[in-house]
């Protein structure tokens, strides 16, 4: 199992003239030190106009200044928006090799449509049409990467022959990822040979039925690129802490305010009476984990917060469910202190990850490599 860390970069009022400075700065000191512990990855998604929830509309720029502030960590811009009223697929294509291009060839590609009514009516996109927009981007920019020119004439974009410049550094192109917000999404990612990129909450055992359902269509898959990405990443909060009581205590504060913000969001179910978005999506799945099963310690099931020792035990769980990655929540609108996110990541460097075989040493040291 591999980690990562994973930022919406949600941004707290009142928003002075260093608010969202200061949330930028602290999210790449703590992937700067992610980096030389050892982390797999780093992940920003795309949102607009998600006020506190989420100030990443260009997680493009962030991720670029991730790359040039690191080593080997990979970057995982994701997710890229596929609905054409919010991206243009060869603008996609362009912005994604360019940072595959200044990264070394450490791109991860993350794909998605959205799942808000305050974006997708924002950009005045229709909800039924995202899920086939998301797919004819996804069999189409990978073409776009690795031929020397392309031409679409598709329902949501149509292009005469152009070359698509630049490609990426990783050849043919780098891997290809989708995000689970809704039932059976996993499902969508397995049939095209793409990773599948937890942004929910399941239990272990709706968990570890995903897992040997998406294993068994990605053997048969009709690969939307040239590589298959036959990966499950799932994602959970992070604190640790020396003392069990006070990483929970101060994990759980953490959890709440994430779960308040994502609660004051607009689902598109719960807005517009449409087929394509089946739940309420991050609402339901953050509404179902405070109402779920929990420990005597206060911790709902399967969250990494608390001692080392007890994290292992939550962690130890998902990898028997059959999950290759966890990406993990450092902080939610700047809840916990810089100094207390740094030194839970530098513990759970120390304690956690060498009780997890694949996960990447730290830099400087022999061995590993993403």
């Amino acid at each position: 199992m591999k980690f990562g860390i994973f930022y919406e970069l949600s941004v707290p009022r009142p928003w002075d003239a260093e608010a969202e400075h200061t949330v930028y700065m602290n999210a790449l000191e703590q992937v700067r030190l992610a980096d030389r512990v050892g982390f797999d990855q780093v992940w920003a998604v795309e949102h607009h106009f998600l006020e506190e929830y989420s100030h990443c509309s260009a997680p493009e720029v962030f991720l670029t200044a991730c790359a040039a502030q690191t080593e080997r960590i990979r970057i995982g811009h994701g997710i890229v928006i596929c609905v054409p009223e919010f991206n243009h697929p060869v603008r996609i294509a362009e912005r994604a090799a360019a940072l595959d291009i200044v990264s070394g060839g450490r791109l991860e590609f993350g794909t998605g449509r959205s799942a808000t009514w305050t974006e997708l009516g924002g950009f005045k996109a229709n909800p039924d049409d995202t899920k086939k927009s998301w797919d004819e981007f996804v069999h189409a920019i990978p073409k776009m990467w690795t031929q020397e020119r392309f031409s679409h004439d598709g329902h949501f974009f149509s292009m005469p022959s152009r070359a698509v410049l630049p490609k990426p550094y990783q050849r043919p192109h780098p891997p290809m990822w989708v995000a689970m917000s809704s039932p059976g999404t996993e499902f969508d990612a397995a049939d095209r040979g793409m990773g599948a990129l937890g942004v929910n909450f399941a239990s272990f055992a709706e968990t570890e039925q995903r897992v040997k359902e998406y294993r068994r269509r990605i053997q048969n898959c009709d690969p939307v690129g040239e590589i298959v990405t036959d990966q499950l990443a799932s994602v959970n909060f992070l604190y640790c802490h020396p003392d069990d009581a006070r990483g929970v205590d101060i994990g759980m504060r953490m959890i709440r305010t994430f779960q308040y913000m994502a609660g004051q969001l607009d689902m598109a179910k719960e807005v517009f009476p449409t087929r394509s978005y089946p739940t309420a999506g991050l609402l339901a799945q953050t509404r179902r984990q405070a109402a779920g099963p929990g420990d005597e310690r206060g911790a709902p099931e399967g969250i990494a917060v608390g001692n080392p020792d007890q994290i292992i035990g939550q962690l130890k769980k998902w990898e028997a469910c059959g999950v290759d990655r966890i990406n993990l929540l450092l902080n939610a609108a700047e809840n916990i202190p810089q100094d207390q996110v740094l030194d839970s990541l530098q513990l759970f460097a120390d304690e956690v990850m060498p009780a997890f075989a694949g996960a990447r040493e730290p830099v400087g040291m022999a061995g590993g490599g993403s």
